[in-house]
């Protein structure tokens, strides 16, 4: 049975596309739908629509490479299990998964719909898994979740202890709690040129606060002594970016910027550039203040 779209295909490979019968349906469905899904095909050689389906269905088996199984079944030579399924009308089409069917169809369908229904039976590859359970521990860390995007990243890091972003994520989660030493220690998996958004970020927030004054009140005097006093104004910004205060450290940055843009050879900007990273890129803070820095370099 030749495949659609394809001038000379090659007969289906028997491993995963194979013709069934009343006497192994156990095997070949049953016990096979525990180790993967399977896909049985009710047909019958008189049935019109199963001789559209059937090259429409083996064509969106194969293309899944093998992560499911197709069992054709002529009704008329094996009408046993279909009976017990209440096969009424054909082609008649169910998915089977650990020994029990999961969905099926009726009729010819179109091949965008078979597409549909053999990628809903696909188990997620590898990558595939870890990529969502990364998606989801990062909106968790947004929504204020940080034990459980830390148990996510957690979870990553088990299987693959060089994954650069569960990696730069949990440093994350350590950076939020307050546990700079744990965050740097995480962050200290990962290879120096290792790169990653959340790596970088955890990178330039711990650079902030290995560089940050321990004290801000005498910075604070200068300023109530001197507005103008932009050293001290700078200083100040270092000691609030240390804490993970990052816009109330942009603003005294961004203040210094609007008086005197090369002040200390552009520090200001430089360590705005330093607290955007810390942020993330697509923070609030990185993309309201690159758009705000933009207006002030080049009024």
């Amino acid at each position: 049975m030749a495949l659609i779209g394809e001038k000379a295909a090659a007969k289906p490979p028997a491993d995963f596309i194979k013709e069934g019968s009343d006497k192994t349906f156990v095997a070949d469905v049953i016990e096979d739908s525990r180790q993967q899904p399977v896909i049985v095909d009710f047909w019958a050689t008189w049935c019109g629509p199963c001789k559209q389906l059937g090259p429409a269905l083996e064509k969106a088996v194969a293309a899944a490479n093998g992560a499911v199984k197709l069992v054709k079944i002529d009704i008329d030579k094996n009408p046993v299990f279909a009976g017990q399924l209440r096969v009424q009308s054909i082609p008649t089409v169910y998915a089977f998964v650990d020994g029990k069917p999961v969905d099926g169809f009726m009729g010819a369908v179109p091949e965008s719909q078979l597409k549909t229904f053999v990628e809903k039976l696909v188990p997620p590859s590898a990558e595939a898994a870890t990529a969502e359970i990364l998606a989801g521990a990062r909106e968790s860390l947004e929504a204020g979740d940080t034990g459980g995007a830390a148990q996510a990243f957690a979870q990553v890091l088990a299987a693959d202890p060089e994954n650069l972003a569960a990696i730069g994520g949990l440093a994350r989660c350590y950076l939020k709690g307050g546990d700079v030493v744990r965050a740097r220690e995480v962050a200290e998996m990962a290879p120096p040129d290792g790169r990653n958004p959340d790596l970088d970020a955890v990178r330039a927030a711990l650079a902030l606060a290995a560089s940050a004054p321990s004290d801000t009140v005498a910075f604070e005097r200068r300023l109530l002594a001197d507005a103008a006093d932009h050293g001290a104004r700078i200083e100040l910004a270092k000691a609030l970016a240390g804490r993970g205060k990052y816009q109330e450290a942009a603003d005294h940055l961004f203040t210094v910027l609007e008086k005197d843009r090369e002040f200390d050879g552009g520090a200001a900007r430089q360590q705005l550039l330093t607290i955007f990273q810390a942020a993330g890129p697509n923070s609030e803070i990185a993309r309201h203040g690159r758009r705000r820095l933009s207006s002030i370099l080049f009024a």
